[in-house]
């Protein structure tokens, strides 16, 4: 990711030049989320990403808005893209709440994006703000669904799980059910088939999240679903899309003979697993590796990948990017 060194005055001056020869901006340093060392326990550390049309100063005033309230940039990375007058960024920084209260904040940001004509603006203060609420939705392979559990039971992932939906039953013996058990995180079969995918119900389950994580659920969410739940859903897919569609995709490969093993998580759209890309993976296999341990490579990568995007998607990490594409920092 974009990390940064103690900003020095002069660079809002040297960041607003017109003539910028850049196209995307990055400073060396260390970043809040990943280092051994945390703020005084006065500050607060804050995200915020930003997408606007691309004008003359942006950053600067971006610079200018934290410094002015007393705050410091620990990181920022921006992206404009060749020819398309759209600008991105996403900043790191620490702020004393006693000076910059929270819904001033908020609103400092606002007026930002009111002056730049901002698609986007978003603030977090990780340690403050509300963890994001998910429900997550698996069929009958668990090794997704067991990896995210595990990483919030060790709070690894920034998340609050409000419930587990699943086309296939899983009985009260069952290590997951047991885990979901323990932790109070309620568990929901719906049996569906080809006349009834339950979508109503999954509605009323999932009203209160603030996205959706299909952990490899073998089901196909329908456009009505899509409009009507109207949040992002993320999406885990075996390979690299759009290769090995349908049915035991693992075998198809394993019989393909390839060399590169993959997996893919993306936003889900109508049009089956060609939803915009948020993270991928790949590892190598060869004519060594029997089924076994071909599935249980592939298994990890989709693993890595998932949690990956989710932890991307909490730090605002995650950008619409023109039609199908999207800008990950």
């Amino acid at each position: 990711m974009a990390l940064v060194r103690k900003a020095s005055p002069e660079l809002p001056n040297l960041l607003g030049l017109a003539n910028r020869s850049f196209k995307s901006l990055r400073f060396p340093g260390k970043s809040l989320l990943h280092s051994s060392t945390t703020p005084p326990s006065s500050l607060s550390h804050g995200i915020h990403v930003f997408h606007c049309p691309d004008a003359v100063g942006i950053v600067a005033k971006l610079s200018e808005c934290i410094a002015s309230r007393g705050g410091n940039i620990l990181g920022a990375d921006v992206f404009v893209p060749e020819k398309k007058h759209v600008f991105y960024s996403r900043s790191e920084f620490i702020f004393d709440p006693v000076k910059w209260p929270r819904p001033q904040v908020d609103e400092d940001f606002l007026r930002l994006s009111k002056t730049f004509n901002a698609m986007k603006s978003v603030v977090r203060v990780p340690d403050h703000d509300p963890k994001y609420k998910i429900a997550i939705l698996v069929s009958k392979q668990e090794h997704c669904l067991v990896d995210l559990l595990h990483q919030w039971q060790d709070g690894r992932l920034p998340v609050d799980i409000t419930c587990v939906i699943s086309n296939h039953d899983r009985g009260p013996n069952t290590h997951v059910f047991r885990f979901l058990e323990r932790h109070d995180i309620p568990y929901h079969h719906l049996c569906t088939t080809n006349g009834d995918k339950r979508e109503r119900e999954i509605l009323d389950l999932v009203q209160n999240t603030d996205f959706l994580v299909l952990a490899r659920y073998m089901q196909v969410l329908s456009g009505n679903f899509l409009e009507n739940y109207g949040k992002d859903i993320i999406n885990i897919h075996h390979g690299l899309l759009p290769s090995f569609k349908g049915g035991n995709p693992s075998r198809q490969a394993f019989d393909a003979g390839v060399k590169l093993i993959g997996a893919t998580s993306h936003f889900v759209t109508e049009e089956l697993d060609c939803g915009p890309i948020i993270e991928q993976m790949v590892e190598r296999v060869s004519h060594r590796d029997n089924l076994q341990s071909f599935v249980q490579k592939s298994e990890n990568l989709e693993k890595q990948c998932l949690s990956k995007a989710i932890k991307s998607y909490c730090e605002l990490r995650v950008l619409p990017y023109q039609e199908n594409k999207t800008v990950v920092f």
